[in-house]
């Protein structure tokens, strides 16, 4: 009702010319995003006309919507739009079962927790919350990665557990939770995360607490176990995401780490078209991505319409991989987004393997976050299970997720068809 309104509001206020007015809007979205592509996709005076365009394009629109004395109606449809979508995506919510992981019972209780704790990481997050005292009031070993030299912390994890550790726990950012996840999946003892990172990707889709990291303790005394997934990428274990293509060839570069916005503008252009890093393949199940700028191959499918692999996994328990492959290399195709669901430049599927191939003997991928190089062609796999999480019985937890607008599926909700007798 409320999309039909949203359509009446406009149509049975106007005449044929506002109808063109209309269309004027409808041109004006398509030009944004045109502009927005051409901003990342050129260089010099180019790049600023296109942001000039992307800031006019819906000013014009605006403008002409008020000196047809249409602003208010175009604004009351628009608000019947966002209603209404907000509607169909209440309608079509998947129930918990769906969503949230299943708990089981934190037996036995760990006697010889070991902690792996990096106090350079989030910004000194582990002094701030004094993590290692704390740790140690509750029984763990805590090893610090205060040294000047490298740490093998794969290393130092295998060397706990053969001394006796029945938990292996990391105060660190997602890479340095990977390689402990893995020792801690080959010995079938719990893992411990602590969310002292930057960005705490992996912690954030197990519910825990961000904004508290000592929060994350309260697992040692109270805590329940989630069985989870791991990817795996060329014999690495990855808890997040693999990426190749621009977004691997933008972090490999030497200077993104000092100026990651300048960088990614500098070689974006080259990037996306064609004229920077190796032409890719992507095998997953029976689909072929042909030449695609790039892939995000995850360990399980993000939300729907999260084309980064910044956003969230209800679950990382359904034994799949997540696969997106990403092809917009004109103008035109970037405003033919705006038609996804008929645009073939964006494949989004699951599958249990993908093979990532390439001419050149080895290629850049950012393994959560990491820049690295790996000979092709690249093999990723789930390993379903594999790790088994301890996290506090009381933590925040994850938001229900945004359910995607399915018109097919709300016409069948709204209008449901009578048993034949």
């Amino acid at each position: 009702m409320l999309a039909a309104a949203a359509v009446v509001i406009l149509v049975g206020y106007g005449d044929l010319n506002d109808l063109l007015t209309l269309v004027v809007g409808v041109i004006s979205a398509a030009v944004s995003l045109a502009a927005a592509f051409w901003f990342l996709a050129e260089r010099g005076l180019r790049r600023w006309a296109a942001l000039a365009l992307l800031i006019l394009s819906p000013i014009v629109a605006i403008a002409v919507f008020a000196a047809s004395n249409l602003l208010g109606p175009a604004l009351g449809s628009a608000a019947a739009w966002v209603l209404a979508a907000a509607a169909a995506r209440a309608a079509l919510a998947p129930s918990p079962s769906d969503w949230q992981m299943p708990e089981y019972a934190a037996e036995p209780r760990a006697k010889h927790p070991f902690l792996i704790m990096n106090p350079r990481s989030g910004g000194g997050k582990v002094g701030r919350f004094d993590l290692k005292r704390k740790a140690e009031q509750l029984g763990a070993e805590v090893f610090l990665m205060d040294g000047a030299d490298p740490v093998d912390v794969a290393k130092v994890a295998s060397d706990a557990v053969a001394n006796g550790a029945d938990l292996l726990g990391v105060a660190g950012g997602d890479g340095t939770q990977a390689l402990v996840a893995d020792v801690a999946a080959e010995h079938d003892i719990p893992f411990l995360v602590i969310t002292a990172g930057t960005r705490n990707h992996f912690a954030l889709d197990l519910g825990l607490d961000r904004e508290n990291p000592a929060a994350c303790l309260d697992a040692l005394a109270d805590g329940v176990d989630l069985r989870v997934d791991l990817g795996v990428i060329g014999g690495q274990t990855f808890v997040n995401n693999a990426s190749f293509g621009a977004y691997a060839e933008i972090v490999e570069s030497p200077e993104y780490r000092d100026d990651k916005r300048g960088q990614t503008l500098d070689l974006l252009p080259d990037l996306l078209h064609g004229r920077r890093g190796t032409p890719l393949r992507a095998v997953a199940g029976d689909t072929t991505i042909e030449a695609p700028q790039a892939v995000l191959v995850a360990n399980n499918p993000y939300g729907a319409g999260d084309l980064t692999g910044l956003g969230r996994r209800t679950r990382m328990d359904r034994g799949v991989l997540g696969v997106i492959g990403i092809n917009v290399g004109s103008a035109r195709q970037a405003a033919a987004l705006l038609r996804r669901a008929k645009y073939r430049g964006i494949t989004a599927l699951t599958a249990r393997e993908v093979t990532v191939e390439a001419s050149s003997p080895e290629i850049p991928v950012g393994i959560d976050g990491e820049a690295v190089c790996l000979p092709t062609p690249v093999r990723c796999e789930i390993r379903p299970g594999a790790l088994r999480v301890r996290v506090p019985r009381n933590r925040p937890g994850i938001a229900p997720p945004k359910a995607s607008v399915n018109w097919a599926e709300l016409r069948r909700l709204a209008l449901p068809r009578r048993p034949a007798r």
